[in-house]
């Protein structure tokens, strides 16, 4: 609740109220605390405050308890008993301006973005890649952009990976080397991530982040609450997209500087998992974007249990602390209290260290900046109960609420665009098209010799057939004469080679009867058609050899039962241009030779790789017999083994004077 111009989050033992200046929110802020010490519920409070001032509010809703912002709370006789403890004169229960959103469409509105959006960076952390791995992406973002292809959805992605490998020699001497296996693990990784439910989230249309920075009709900022309990089952997803939104909003908003009071707020809860596994550049990124996203106007606050899951760099940037009670049981969660200790200016009226660990639920330990932008003394306070319900909704009120919604129906559809995925499978349908022409039966426009109306049929290309074709080539069929395309090595183009279906026959002997107005004339054959002779054609035969299809002469004759032409006889030697036969032969060494060197430098950075473990390891040997610890465990090792030296040489020595001893 609001405290004059202040938003008023908890009161100390002597009553004083300790409040958030809205000036100085964009300076950002920690809340930490061990499971169940209240961070839950300071996070509703400092959200219905910067509601209530007219700010818009972000924050991912793990448990779902969240969801309560959207109604009004109950009185209790806990809230009752903090309102007294607390010393505030009067409050009022009240609902908030909320919109839920969720990454499955399945209990708020959907949120998507683009592959071009994500970029390389932030996808190849959420598809785990390795460095190898993330530097073959970023060639596949490279190569998306020169040949202007959208990288929209899951689609476009897994169509431009497979072009980029069966193309891989024409890309590599401009970005370089692009492995099939790094391809193929990227694609591996892609199917994973669709099982995981990411090619909901890749798409269009895409979110648009100014639909966050919304008021309602009393002007109270909208909360944006995501839903995150299905999303955090997977943690690098649910970080991944924290990142790309805070990138987002650092992109898209214009600088303001200082303001009275944030333009927005976001809260990152389980902020430990945005830094896990983060990589060198990444770390760099995002410490970057916070440093410098508060001159949009926009504060981050984390939401995690202890101070230490947050790296030095970007801790130091947090200004206003809350901290909430940490449970020292082992050695390393007393160096996590320590840790959290150090990071609040001291308060001479006692030991932040043990005050951390003796804190009640509800109670926390509280720093915000002052007026002039200096960290305030820590101070030990009550956490004020929020305005609204305190847990979840039903899905009843949470449905209705979606439907209330001004974005109810903005993001359920679907759209696709045509992007690299259409492009592509467009190229390959006109080429498969091109090589092998349909064909399609027309009329002839001269009439055979014969005193009929029958026409004679031919074959035609698909684009100069007309555009309704003649309705007598149905009942004519039995006039359609064999044939197919064959190359013509003189013209080097493929031709068409007609062949007769049956023997011409004599006018005398067929019987045609008087054609009716609405029906065709019918033949009829007196007499069965002649043997076809045997005949040569030249023919295409694929050689698996050479992956090449060669011409061949085969002997072919007329199949009176089938009325095609079939092969008689072993097909004659293939004839080929001499120079397409060495420009294969050509490639096919050069293939050769490329192969056994991309082997040998698979073998030598094998060679390296096994070289640098051992070195690693003589380092690390080195180094830990240097230790203290090291070389009193040598020394004590030595000692050892020359006593039990000196031992054994003793009894040896003690057996051969015995056995001479006996001998004298």
């Amino acid at each position: 609740m609001l405290y004059g111009n202040s938003i008023w989050v908890g009161t100390t033992q002597q009553l004083n109220a300790v409040c958030l200046l809205p000036a100085l929110a964009n300076r950002h802020g920690l809340i930490s605390g061990a499971t169940g010490t209240g961070k839950t519920v300071t996070l509703q409070v400092l959200a219905e405050g910067f509601s209530a001032m007219g700010v818009p509010v972000f924050m991912a809703d793990v448990k779902g308890d969240l969801s309560g912002m959207a109604l009004s709370g109950s009185d209790n006789e806990k809230i009752a008993a903090r309102l007294r403890e607390c010393g505030v004169p009067s409050f009022s229960f009240a609902e908030n301006p909320v919109t839920f959103w969720d990454l499955y469409g399945e209990k708020g509105h959907p949120v998507r973005a683009t592959v071009s959006e994500m970029g390389p960076v932030l996808l190849g952390r959420m598809l785990g890649l390795n460095e190898t791995q993330s530097g073959i992406l970023d060639i596949i973002f490279h190569i998306a952009d020169d040949e202007g292809m959208l990288l929209l959805d899951i689609r476009d992605l897994k169509a431009i990976l497979q072009y980029a490998g069966e193309n891989s020699a024409r890309y590599t001497l401009k970005y370089g080397n692009i492995a099939t296996s790094s391809i193929g693990a990227i694609q591996r990784a892609i199917t994973v991530l669709e099982d995981q439910g990411g090619d909901r989230f890749f798409g269009e249309p895409a979110l648009k982040i100014e639909d966050w920075l919304t008021q309602d009709e009393s002007g109270r900022g909208t909360i944006n609450v995501l839903a995150a309990d299905r999303l955090f089952r997977n943690p690098t997803m649910y970080s991944t997209f924290m990142l790309w939104m805070l990138s987002e909003v650092y992109e898209r908003l214009p600088e303001v500087g200082d303001l009275d009071k944030p333009r927005m707020v976001f809260f990152f809860d389980e902020a430990h998992l945005l830094f896990s596994n983060c990589g060198k550049a990444l770390l760099e990124k995002i410490n970057q974007v916070v440093r410098l996203v508060r001159s949009k106007g926009v504060g981050v606050y984390f939401v995690t249990q202890s101070p230490s899951d947050l790296p030095m760099s970007i801790l130091g940037q947090l200004g206003n602390r809350i901290q909430h009670a940490l449970r020292a049981y082992t050695p390393l969660d007393q160096k996590a209290v320590k840790i959290a200790a150090q990071t609040f200016r001291a308060n001479p009226a006692f030991s932040t260290e043990e005050a951390i660990t003796s804190l009640q639920t509800g109670e926390a330990l509280i720093s915000f900046l002052d007026a002039k932008g200096a960290p305030g003394i820590v101070e030990k306070a009550t956490i004020l109960p929020p305005q609204s319900q305190i847990g979840i909704i039903s899905e009843a009120q949470r449905r209705a609420i979606i439907e209330a919604s001004p974005f109810f129906g903005v993001y359920d559809q679907i759209v696709d665009r045509f992007s690299a995925y259409e492009m592509l499978v467009t190229d390959m349908n006109d080429v498969e098209e091109s090589a092998t022409p349909s064909l399609v039966y027309v009329p002839e426009e001269e009439p055979v010799s014969y005193d009929t109306d029958i026409p004679s049929l031919v074959y035609h290309a698909e684009e100069e057939a007309p555009a309704e074709p003649a309705q007598a080539a149905p009942q004519a069929a039995a006039a359609r004469p064999q044939g197919f395309m064959v190359f013509d090595p003189a013209t080097r183009t493929y031709v068409q080679k007609e062949l007769p279906s049956m023997t011409p026959l004599k006018p005398a002997e067929i019987n045609i009867p008087a054609p009716k107005p609405a029906q065709a004339p019918v033949l009829e054959v007196k007499e069965e058609p002649a043997a076809a002779a045997v005949t040569q054609q030249t023919v295409l035969v694929y050689d698996p050899v050479t992956g090449q299809y060669k011409q061949q002469v085969m002997n072919v004759k007329l199949d009176p039962a089938t009325g095609t032409y079939m092969p008689v006889g072993p097909a004659q030697a293939p004839v080929m241009d001499p120079k397409e036969q060495a420009r294969l032969e050509k490639e096919a060494e050069k293939a050769r030779k490329e192969a056994e060197r991309l082997a040998k430098e698979e073998e030598a950075r094998k060679r390296r790789e096994r070289a640098d473990e051992l070195r690693e390891e003589r380092a690390a040997r080195a180094k830990k017999n240097d230790s203290v610890v090291g070389r009193v465990t040598n020394t004590a090792i030595a000692t050892a083994t020359r006593e039990v030296t000196r031992q054994i040489t003793r009894g040896i020595m003690g057996s051969i004077s015995g056995i001479f001893g006996k001998k004298k």
